[in-house]
């Protein structure tokens, strides 16, 4: 995530007021293709409602690398079956009710390991907006149908291909992959995954441009 948050145009930020007007727990999820900034904008709309805001990522619910292992799909991780979307619609569903004396903790995925790691963010009962962000939240398929319904509303982060496609690479070089590798991984399972999730765009609520 950047140091220097980007800013967000002012309707944005003026939906989400609206949204929180009445006082209830409002649940937003921001969806896109991988690499088009969407925990950049969660961290941005965290920053703009700083008191009542939380960002809970999709990706916590990584299977681990020894699962994906087991089951063959290592190559393909990020694709939509390795993933516990089973356990990504039932935490959003306990957030949605959550009672005034519980915390509901959250999985995150530390890049650095490439590992989910249980436990890791407390969300608190009185925080009235949160802001979950995945790739695959409009998928219709499996367990991923029912988080829509569990979201207030969901936003669909469109960036520039190119643009989208060298931060990605940049990223995987990051994080120790080769540029070759790097480039390799992009389009051998980043690309597939992005032109699956375009094809939801249509059901998002919102298409949010920088």
């Amino acid at each position: 995530m950047s140091n220097t948050l980007p800013s967000i145009a002012e309707h944005y930020l003026e939906r989400l007021k609206k949204l929180l007007a009445g006082g209830e727990r409002r649940l937003i999820g921001l969806v896109g293709a991988p690499g088009a900034g969407k925990s950049t904008l969660a961290e941005a709309l965290a920053a703009a409602f700083p008191a009542v805001s939380q960002v809970v990522p999709m990706d916590g619910f990584h299977l681990a690398n020894a699962e994906l292992a087991r089951l063959g799909r290592g190559h393909r991780k990020g694709a939509p079956d390795t993933f516990d979307s089973a356990g990504y619609a039932a935490l959003l569903r306990r957030i949605r009710h959550q009672s005034a004396d519980e915390i509901v903790y959250a999985p995150a995925f530390d890049r650095a390991l490439e590992e989910p790691v249980a436990g890791s963010i407390p969300v608190q009962a009185e925080t009235r907006l949160i802001i979950t962000e995945g790739n695959y939240l409009l998928l219709e398929d499996g367990h991923w149908a029912k988080v829509a319904s569990l979201l207030d509303e969901t936003w669909y982060v469109a960036t520039d291909d190119k643009l989208r496609v060298s931060r990605l690479t940049q990223r995987h070089e990051r994080f120790g992959r080769s540029p070759e590798a790097a480039a390799a991984w992009v389009e051998s399972t980043d690309e597939p995954n992005a032109r699956l999730i375009e094809r939801c765009k249509e059901r998002a609520n919102v298409v949010f441009e920088w």
